[in-house]
């Protein structure tokens, strides 16, 4: 899939690509310019499974998946044509070590036009799309799962308070989080109650983080 996405690239121009969860604040790629964008025909949706950075074979966890339908705002993220090469290589050993995702040319609509980027989408076909979760399993994959990158809700987390910091809305996300907050400050409150010490009738400054409303 690499060459076929460097073929159709060219590499006479440069090269764009649409971010949409951790992209936006690790692109671990050097870019000359960044722009909001929105694109049509696509969602951002935390339901892909992670058996390797958010998770284990065990128990895996959750990242973001582009699916088909509605439409989602993002960044995108323009890289010199003479870079071009470097970048996706290091993209496809970060997004595509198992070909979990299929990567497509999306029209993006910025401020400044609309270009043609990269996106990594993900098929209702893969067998690493969840289909619907309950709000019970979000919870329990929020509670334990973890991979070598860190934990599933942190990275939803982190992924919502940047989408925050640009001004984007991710209504479902912002109610995920909140979810996963609300358990963290509970479980606190029965570890406190069980040590036989006085709560202090306040939640740590990182569930307080996670509780506040975009």
């Amino acid at each position: 899939m690499l060459d076929r996405v460097i073929e159709e690239w060219g590499g006479h121009e440069d090269l764009w690509v649409f971010g949409y969860g951790s992209l936006i604040w690790r692109p671990e790629f050097d870019h000359s310019e960044r722009r909001p964008a929105r694109v049509h025909g696509w969602h951002r949706a935390l339901k892909m499974w992670s058996r390797i950075n958010r998770g284990t074979p065990q128990n895996p966890g959750l990242v973001f998946g582009l699916l088909s339908g509605g439409s989602v705002q993002g960044m995108v993220f323009r890289i010199p044509a003479a870079d071009g090469l470097e970048a996706l290589g290091r993209l496809w050993l970060r997004e595509m070590p198992t070909g979990v995702y299929d990567p497509r040319w999306l029209d993006c609509i910025t401020p400044g036009g609309t270009v043609r980027a990269l996106a990594f989408t993900l098929s209702r076909r893969s067998p690493n799309f969840t289909g619907e979760l309950s709000e019970a399993r979000y919870r329990e994959i929020f509670a334990s799962a973890t991979g070598r990158y860190g934990t599933s809700i942190d990275y939803a987390r982190q992924t919502l308070l940047e989408l925050q910091r640009h001004a984007i809305h991710d209504a479902a996300l912002a109610r995920l989080v909140r979810l996963a907050a609300a358990d963290l400050a509970a479980a606190a409150d029965s570890d406190t109650a069980r040590s036989g010490l006085s709560p202090s009738g306040a939640p740590s400054d990182t569930c307080q983080n996670l509780l506040e409303k975009p």
